[in-house]
C-alpha cells in the first residue's frame, strides 16, 4: 500500500519538476559483481561495488567543527541502550549526522495508512522508511528481511551513511519502530536506536511537527522502494552511501527453529497475543493454522512497554522474562507474526544486557503456513 502510494506521489513530484532536480533525487549507483546464493536467503542480488567516493565541496574551518560536535553526539549515546528520549532528539534532532525515521507500519485490519500518516504529520526532518516495500522482494511472506546489497541501496537513497546515528520512531509508541532498529543491527549498523515512546510521546511533549511532507523526502522515500527493487532485478542503482554487513546470528530461519526444537541451545519466545499462541483465536492472515512452537513461550509484546508504550526500565523487564519462565542467563530467540513485534522483544531484551537476541524472521507467518511445521496449541 505504502510503496504504491509512494509511486504515486514521486511521480506527480518529478512531472512538475525540471530535470536538473530529478536527476539529483534519483541517481543510483552503476557498479555490480555477480552474486552467489545463500541458504536459507533466496537468491542472492549483486554486490555493489566499493565504496562511492566523491570530493564534494570545500569544508570551511566552521562546517569541520560542526560535523566533529555531531559525531561526538552520536558517539554519546550508549550502545547499551536501545533508545533514546524525545528531550535528546529535540536537543540534537539538527545534527548532520542524526538522521531520523518514521518507520511506521501498521496491521492489515487496522486500516491505517502510515505514508499518509507521515504526510499529515511527522518530526522534523524525517524520512519515510516503508518497511513493506524496503524488504525481500523474491519473497512470498510480507516484509521479509531483504539482501545486503538490497538494503545498502535502500539506505543510501535516504542519504543514511554508516557514519550516521539513526533514531527510528512510528506512530504507536513502540511499534514497527523495533523492526527497523533490528534490521540495522542485522545489517551491522549499530548506531540506531528507536525513539521511547515515538511519535503520540513525541507530540505529548510538546514538541512541534510537520504537517507536510516535502519534494525532497518523497523523493528519497520513493528512490529508496526504487533501488531495492532495482537490486532485485539485477540493474544499476544510485552512489553507495551505506555498506551492509549481514551479521548471521541475530535472524534465524526456519530450519534453525526446527533444530531448535531438539537441541533446546535457545529459548524460544512468541510476541503474539495468548489467544492466538493458544491457538484459540485466529491468525489475523488467511491460511495460516491456530497454535506455536513446540517447547516455545508466550511473552506477549505488549509487556515491553508501559501505558505511554514507552520501553519498560530493566529491572521490570527482568521481572517480565523471568515469571514466564525465561532465565537471562542462557540464549534467547524471539519469534511473532511477522517478525514486527518480536523486535520489541529483542528490544527489552538488550536493554537488559542481551544485545545478540536472533529473530526468527519468517516468524508464524512462515511456520503457521508450512504443512510440514509441527504445532502445539493449548
Amino acid at each position: 500500500m505504502a510503496s504504491s502510494l509512494l509511486a504515486r506521489a514521486a511521480a506527480g513530484l518529478r512531472s512538475c519538476q525540471p530535470s536538473a532536480t530529478l536527476a539529483r533525487g534519483s541517481r543510483f549507483y552503476s557498479s555490480f559483481r555477480g552474486g552467489e546464493t545463500r541458504a536459507g536467503a533466496g537468491p542472492r542480488s549483486p554486490v555493489h561495488s566499493p565504496a562511492y567516493r566523491s570530493s564534494g565541496p570545500l569544508r570551511t574551518a566552521s562546517s569541520v567543527e560542526s560535523m566533529d560536535a555531531s559525531a561526538s553526539v552520536v558517539q554519546s549515546v550508549s550502545r547499551n541502550e536501545p533508545v533514546v528520549s524525545c528531550d535528546w532528539l529535540h536537543s540534537n534532532l539538527r545534527e548532520p549526522e542524526v538522521k531520523v525515521l518514521d518507520a511506521s507500519w501498521y496491521m492489515p485490519d487496522e486500516q491505517r495508512n502510515p505514508l499518509q500518516e507521515y504526510q499529515v504529520a511527522h518530526i522534523p526532518g524525517a524520512l519515510f522508511f516503508d518497511v513493506d516495500g524496503i524488504s525481500d522482494r523474491t519473497s512470498n511472506l510480507p516484509h521479509m528481511l531483504p539482501s545486503e546489497e538490497g538494503f545498502a541501496a535502500a539506505v543510501s537513497a535516504l542519504g543514511i551513511r554508516n557514519k550516521d546515528g539513526v533514531i527510528v520512531y512510528d506512530g504507536k509508541g513502540i511499534f514497527s519502530a523495533a523492526r527497523v532498529w533490528w534490521m540495522f543491527r542485522v545489517f551491522g549498523h549499530n548506531k540506531v536506536w528507536v525513539l521511547d515512546g515515538g511519535l503520540p510521546q513525541w507530540r505529548t511533549s510538546g514538541y512541534e511537527v510537520e504537517s507536510s511532507a516535502s519534494s525532497d523526502a518523497i523523493l528519497k522515500a520513493s528512490a529508496a522502494s526504487e533501488a531495492i527493487e532495482k537490486v532485485y532485478h539485477g540493474q544499476v542503482v544510485g552512489p553507495a552511501t551505506f555498506d551492509a554487513k549481514l551479521q548471521p546470528q541475530l535472524v534465524w530461519t526456519l530450519e534453525q527453529i526446527k533444530q531448535n526444537i531438539d537441541k533446546q541451545t535457545h529459548q524460544h519466545v512468541d510476541a503474539r497475543s495468548k489467544a492466538r499462541f493458544d491457538g484459540v483465536a485466529p491468525e489475523p492472515r488467511k491460511g495460516i493454522k491456530g497454535g506455536h512452537v513446540p517447547g516455545s513461550k508466550c511473552i506477549p509484546f505488549g509487556q515491553m512497554l508501559d501505558g505511554s508504550q514507552m520501553l519498560l526500565p530493566s529491572s521490570e523487564l527482568s521481572k517480565r522474562y523471568e515469571q514466564e519462565g525465561i532465565s537471562l542467563e542462557r540464549p534467547v530467540v524471539a519469534s511473532c507474526g511477522t517478525g514486527v513485534t518480536a523486535c520489541i522483544l529483542a528490544l527489552g531484551l538488550h536493554r537488559v544486557g542481551m544485545p545478540d537476541v536472533p529473530v526468527y524472521d519468517g516468524s508464524w507467518s512462515e511456520w503457521g503456513s508450512n504443512p510440514d511445521t509441527p504445532v502445539d496449541t493449548a
